[in-house]
């Protein structure tokens, strides 16, 4: 399977990203914002995290205009698996990808620390490996993590099982604690936290491996 990693200006977990993607089996090709296109045969393009374009105008809406973003769009539009972790979450939202939109954490610092997640759902290809309603501890590292939407849209979220990680203890006011959500054909998952950042016990934990293994296996068998 082939992984795509997006790199933008002022991306910092690129690398991490790929390195995660490569641990768990995929090949991986990377990507400046300038292209034009994927390579080919992409099965899943990851937007890691950082501060693309210096989080100017709003964070990820600059990155939403790059070059790539309509490849990426396409992609996911044909059913192509997405992953977007913190600023790649922020990218996605901005190309209305997935709906809601990150704001100010709510105590309006940045927070960095391990934080404890709590699995929603597992039928997606992004969870399957975990249980439903398991613990998991994943750092987190934003300024603008708050995840927002409103009263309907979250109604469609939880209806259609589309929240994918929720905190047990919310670090940013994000509505109904949510960590994670799916797009409506759940291909597209946006995060904050940062599960490339745990995928090895020598980094401090590997509950995040389990992720990119269930990506792995959930695309063979889609």
């Amino acid at each position: 399977m082939k992984a795509a990693v997006v790199t933008f200006p002022g991306s910092n977990c690129d690398r991490d990203l790929a390195v995660a993607f490569e641990a768990a089996g995929f090949d991986v090709a990377r990507v400046w914002h300038k292209d034009q296109s994927l390579p080919h045969g992409v099965d899943v393009v990851g937007i890691p995290g950082g501060f693309s374009f210096g989080d100017y105008l709003r964070c990820g809406a600059i990155a939403a205009q790059s070059p790539i973003a309509a490849a990426i769009q396409t992609h996911a539009q044909r059913g192509g698996f997405v992953l977007g972790i913190c600023n790649g979450f922020q990218v996605l939202t901005e190309m209305r990808l997935l709906p809601g939109a990150l704001i100010r954490n709510a105590g309006l610092k940045f927070v960095c620390k391990t934080v404890a997640l709590r699995v929603a759902t597992t039928e997606s290809a992004f969870t399957s490996a975990y249980g439903r309603g398991q613990e998991i501890r994943v750092p987190v590292a934003h300024h603008d993590g708050n995840y927002t939407i409103d009263a309907a849209g979250l109604a469609q979220l939880q209806a259609e099982d589309r929240i994918a990680f929720t905190y047990c203890d919310n670090p940013n006011g994000a509505t109904a604690d949510i960590a994670g959500v799916l797009s409506a054909n759940r291909r597209v998952l946006g995060m904050m936290p940062h599960p490339e950042r745990v995928v090895d016990p020598a980094l401090g934990g590997a509950d995040g491996a389990a992720m990119f293994a269930s990506l792995m296996g959930g695309m063979t068998l889609a």
